[in-house]
């Protein structure tokens, strides 16, 4: 079946049909690393690694090219920077590794290409020098300006004609801006500010060219697949359009637009001030990884996401029992991935009918139906969950508490084997508070946190 997806830019549903046929190439905006990424930002972390998963399933794991940048230069890494008194590369070095550990810790596959925006500002002169030669951009009081009324289609990503967008949106206005519209390209820096040398002086560039410039430098003036989050339609995606086929009108730049829809806390906008804003490293501290993947993936990827942890435990309980189902399947080796999930994720990434067959799935297993097994793992495998071992995800915990526990059970067995039966029990009870559950068997005593 053909992957369909929900096209922002035509407003409907179409099938992907490759520029070069056998072969994906697509790119979804990363993290400005001055700090550590929140819920909101996991959220396409983990829905376009499902994507990509796909994808490579589908069109082979060469065949497809997955770009994903790293924004290391941005005004509010330099705030940052300021505040806590250190160096910029020194923030966004150690805030890049932190991503790292936490997209890993969701378990996500790394992208084919990675790159940052301080390792292309030659790309992003040139591309600037383009928008002016052929009138799209001018230079003003040090700036250079994209002139949005010189674009006639602007516009058409967001669906706002350029009054809508200048009467509703925060615009920058500055009296060198030929219209409220125009959007820097290029602006000075002073002081301790990062920048570089250019035709227009010594500065840097405006975010929104950044990922025009790296993902024209990797995949080209047209490629098949743009996503990221509904907050960066507008500005940041129009933008890019903008200055992107103002620079080639031969190129098509992106053939379809993804765009995961809005995440919410207990029916209400993450917010410090609310008490609700969660880092991805916050609930990593209490809750596996694993557990926040499947409750990022509970809803359809275009529709809001309200994160709860009533819905997080759920996620949890819903993995409990698929690690159960392989821990007693005859079969727990990956197999294929199941038809019907294919057809799901196919269906513009329906990830909610896709874990809803995984628990029919799971069902044949708990009845013994031969290779249930292996269809639960390979199910598994597209959507990044499900992978591991039974036996670890029950036991998970850091090593010296695994020891403790390991030697408590040994200490029931003798007191057991003394008929100290007091003792026994109080064991069971002190590790069953605990969240410990012990199970007795034929072949010994095993334990899993529950």
């Amino acid at each position: 079946m053909t992957f369909h997806a929900y096209n922002t830019l035509h407003r409907r549903k179409e099938p992907l049909e490759p520029i070069v046929p056998g072969k994906v190439g697509f790119y979804v905006c990363g993290p400005t690393v001055y700090d550590l990424i929140h819920l909101g930002n996991a959220r396409p972390l983990v829905v376009f690694d499902v994507l990509f998963r796909l994808l490579r399933l589908e069109f082979g794991e060469g065949n497809v090219k997955y770009v994903r940048n790293i924004t290391d230069i941005e005004d509010k890494i330099n705030a940052a920077a300021k505040e806590r008194s250190i160096a910029i590369a020194e923030l966004t070095v150690t805030t890049t590794e932190r991503f790292h550990q936490d997209a890993a810790a969701l378990g996500c596959l790394e992208p084919s290409v990675e790159p940052r925006a301080t390792g292309h500002i030659p790309e992003m002169i040139a591309l600037i020098e383009r928008l002016i030669e052929r009138s799209h951009a001018y230079e003003a009081d040090g700036h250079v300006l994209f002139d949005v009324p010189s674009y006639e289609p602007y516009g058409r990503l967001s669906g706002n004609s350029r009054d809508e967008i200048v009467a509703g949106a925060r615009i920058d206005v500055a009296p060198y801006k030929k219209d409220a519209a125009d959007f820097v390209l290029w602006k000075p820096s002073v002081d301790d500010q990062p920048g570089w040398e250019s035709p227009w002086g010594f500065g840097r560039p405006g975010w929104h060219l950044e990922c025009s410039a790296m993902s024209h430098k990797h995949l080209g003036a047209d490629f098949d697949i743009h996503g990221g989050g509904r907050d960066l339609i507008f500005p940041h995606h129009e933008n890019e359009v903008a200055q992107t086929c103002a620079a080639d009108p031969d190129g098509g730049f992106a053939r379809i637009w993804m765009h995961n829809g809005y995440l919410s806390v207990d029916g209400e906008k993450m917010s410090k001030s609310l008490g609700n804003f969660y880092t991805v490293r916050d609930l990593l501290e209490e809750w596996p990884g694993e557990a926040l993947r499947f409750a990022l993936l509970s809803a359809q990827y275009r529709q809001p996401l309200d994160f709860t942890f009533d819905a997080l435990k759920q996620a949890k309980a819903s993995l409990d029992r698929f690690y159960n189902a392989l821990g007693q399947a005859k079969d727990p080796q990956p197999g294929e991935v199941p038809q019907p999930v294919l057809d799901a994720l196919n269906d513009d990434l329906n990830t909610p009918l896709a874990i809803s067959t995984m628990h029919t799935i799971a069902d044949a297993v708990f009845k013994g139906e031969a290779g249930a097994g292996a269809a639960l793992r390979g199910a598994g495998s597209v959507l990044g969950l499900i992978q591991g071992y039974s036996k670890d995800w029950f036991q998970s915990g850091d090593d010296d508490e695994t020891d403790e526990i390991e030697g408590l059970i040994a200490e029931r067995i003798a007191a057991r084997k003394d008929k100290d039966f007091a003792r026994a029990d109080q064991i069971r009870d002190d590790l069953k508070a605990r969240g410990i559950e012990l199970m007795d068997g034929p072949e010994g005593t095993s334990w899993k946190r529950v």
